[in-house]
């Protein structure tokens, strides 16, 4: 009786400790990584994990999350990168461009998905879009520069002369400064360049364009968009009106902004991710774009940097900010 009763628990036992192993089994990892947090880029990471929770895969409910930010220092996200190989997870998700280049060159194996990049092409994170190969995937959200030039003669008609405030060292805003270069012309804009390397020299890169130029244009430049506020402070201060290249930024007090919703990005980014958790090869699936795009407009940010937006204009935006 006793044999049967010891063979009963070990069965029993046995049949517990592989639903435990299946359970195990069943769960993934993703981790997250973002050079720098601004609402953007944070509202990408939240798509991201809302498509994760709509699969079935939740924190803590077969999902193990990690999110680290570089806090935009080249030097962390590095140390984020080593981290996260040495973890091993089952996708990495490397929100913009700095974040995805340090993580694609740390790891040929596990999958990355980036998003919010601009030119990953450009920035040497795949090949070929189209067929990437090897681990990487993702989606770019290259801004259509030649509707944003059209915009900022419709906000401001009689401008000549185009501020832009970007960092030279990050590759996605060395693409878009040179887009901008080619497509404002063709608007009778001329621009000038103001350099910020890092979050502190924003203000004064704002300051050095008051008197040389109409309007201030802030692209996708996450050193940039993560000191926003000191770009708004100078257009307020000296009446230039500042346009920007994400419509996160008019909220904070841009004028006018025909971008993408950074959520919806997350959300096609999360639809990758969980693509590949569910079996599919990265270097199979082609990069995405993305291509719906909304205009924001600030009435209350036109008043403080001088400027009447149209009717015409304001009728065109999704919101109006008043």
């Amino acid at each position: 009786m006793m044999a049967i009763r010891y063979g009963f628990i070990a069965l029993i036992s046995g049949f517990c400790l592989g639903i435990s192993g299946q359970v195990l089994a069943a769960e993934k990892y993703v981790a997250i990584t973002q050079i720098v947090e601004h609402p953007a880029l944070d509202a990408v990471r939240e798509g991201v994990k809302e498509v994760l929770s709509e699969a079935g895969y939740v924190e803590g409910k077969g999902l193990k999350w990690s999110y680290e930010s570089a806090q935009g220092n080249a030097a962390t996200a590095a140390q984020i990168a080593k981290k996260f190989v040495g973890d091993e997870p089952d996708v990495i998700v490397a929100i913009a461009t700095p974040s995805a280049q340090t993580m694609v060159s740390t790891t040929k194996s596990i999958p990355i998905v980036f998003s919010a990049v601009t030119d990953p092409v450009g920035a040497k994170l795949v090949s070929d879009a189209t067929h990437p190969g090897g681990n990487v995937t993702g989606v770019t959200d290259m801004t259509p520069i030649a509707a944003h030039m059209a915009l900022v003669k419709r906000v401001v008609p009689t401008a000549t002369r185009l501020g832009v405030i970007s960092n030279p060292g990050e590759s996605n805003s060395v693409t878009l400064v040179a887009l901008i270069e080619a497509e404002a012309p063709k608007q009778g804009l001329s621009v000038v360049n103001a350099a910020a390397t890092k979050s502190g020299d924003v203000l004064a890169a704002a300051r050095s364009l008051v008197g040389k130029v109409d309007v201030i244009y802030v692209p996708t430049d996450n050193t940039v968009i993560s000191a926003f506020e000191a770009v708004v402070k100078v257009g307020n201060e000296a009446s230039i009106p500042v346009l920007a290249g994400d419509t996160d930024s008019v909220k904070r007090g841009a004028v006018a902004a025909a971008g993408f919703n950074y959520y919806d990005v997350g959300r096609q980014t999360g639809h990758m991710v969980v693509s590949i958790l569910q079996g599919s090869n990265p270097g199979d699936m082609a990069v995405e774009g993305v291509a719906k795009t909304e205009l924001y407009v600030n009435l209350k940010a036109a008043k403080a940097q001088g400027v009447t937006l149209s009717d015409d204009l304001i009728n065109e935006a999704k919101d109006v900010i008043r």
